[in-house]
């Protein structure tokens, strides 16, 4: 009799315990599908620990928004314009903001990662390491004579036998499937610029990686114009790579005359380089950085915000952009196999 008290205890309580957790909300485990107007990416993991949940609401004056300047600045007039701006936004949106200075782009992706930091500048390296981080969404693309990005050239000499496939008068490629043209460069030798040049290295090897063109081993000659000089001298690379158009470097023409007759643009690679990125952390919920980013151009139309975003961040015009406006430019930073963190100094 006590054995059978016993079974229907133990079931009674079973009973209890599945209908006392059938309502428990159940965690998928599925990857989130990227909205239209942000492509998809292969994120890495976060090398840096979550932030610990915040004891206030953020954007209250326990937990205020984080503005960063630009890493190692320093002068008393960019702390003070970045003050500027922070202000601007407290009035406009009703949230409290700081600033910091960070110490490199690296630190302040972690920063980013810790939840350390909200608003930022970043150059076009950091922007990609802290995207696929999942960090960051792009806001605005900083302009430079009214463009966002700008492109790269693949330089040789006629002499080496090099056919060009670009069209000096029209200023474009003769041909639009890159592999017809950098397949000269198999087993040949390229001057670089240096190892951390968008256009003068990374971007360029990308392209032949791409189109699975192996060269021989490289000549780091620490320079866009010395790129130029050295492929007219012959004998260092047979082929280069520059920003668009390094030829016409100050003094590279007078040194040269016939500099133009002799070395030649291959090709040229469109323009997918960015300038740098304003962009808002990840941590801020969609409604708060879509405030954020609304209150920009209204700033930056006023005498006083004008100012200080050109002195905190050397920003005159920005462009409104989502992260698939960086899209090609992480293509060919990943297909080039540099180490990505190496890049954001």
């Amino acid at each position: 009799m006590k054995r059978k008290h016993t079974l229907l205890t133990i079931l009674i309580l079973s009973v209890t315990f599945v209908l006392t957790n059938c309502n428990l909300p159940r965690i998928s485990l599925a990857r989130a599908t990227p909205t239209e107007t942000e492509p998809p990416v292969n994120l890495t993991p976060t090398e840096t620990a979550p932030p610990a949940f915040p004891t206030a609401e953020l954007g209250l004056a326990e937990n205020p928004l984080i503005l960063a300047l630009p890493p190692a600045a320093y002068s008393k007039e960019q702390i003070d314009a970045a003050k500027v701006i922070a202000s601007q936004f407290t009035e406009r949106t009703g949230y409290a903001v700081v600033t910091v200075v960070p110490d490199s782009y690296s630190a302040l992706v972690d920063a980013l990662g810790k939840g350390n930091a909200h608003i930022v500048l970043l150059d076009p390296y950091a922007y990609e390491l802290a995207f696929q981080r999942g960090l960051v969404r792009a806001s605005y693309a900083v302009l430079k004579d009214g463009k966002g990005t700008y492109g790269a050239q693949f330089l040789a000499t006629r002499r080496e036998g090099f056919t060009s496939y670009f069209n000096e008068g029209l200023a474009e490629n003769t041909t639009e499937n890159p592999a017809v043209a950098l397949a000269q460069f198999a087993d040949k030798k390229p001057c670089w610029s240096d190892e951390t040049s968008s256009s003068g290295y990374v971007i360029p090897l990308g392209y032949l990686n791409s189109y699975q063109i192996v060269t021989k081993p490289p000549a780091f000659v620490e320079g866009h114009p010395t790129v130029v000089r050295s492929l007219y001298a012959s004998g260092i690379c047979d082929f280069g790579a520059t920003y668009i158009d390094a030829r016409k470097f100050p003094s590279l023409e007078d040194q040269f005359p016939d500099l133009f007759e002799q070395v030649v643009v291959v090709w040229r690679i469109p323009a997918i380089i960015p300038y740098n990125v304003l962009a808002f952390s990840t941590n801020m919920p969609e409604g708060m950085r879509n405030l954020f980013a609304g209150m920009i151009p209204a700033i930056l139309q006023t005498d006083e915000g004008k100012a200080a975003f050109k002195t905190a961040y050397d920003i005159e015009e920005v462009q409104a952009v989502n992260d698939g406006y960086y899209q090609e430019f992480g293509i060919f930073v990943n297909a080039s196999q540099v180490d990505l963190t190496s890049l954001v100094k």
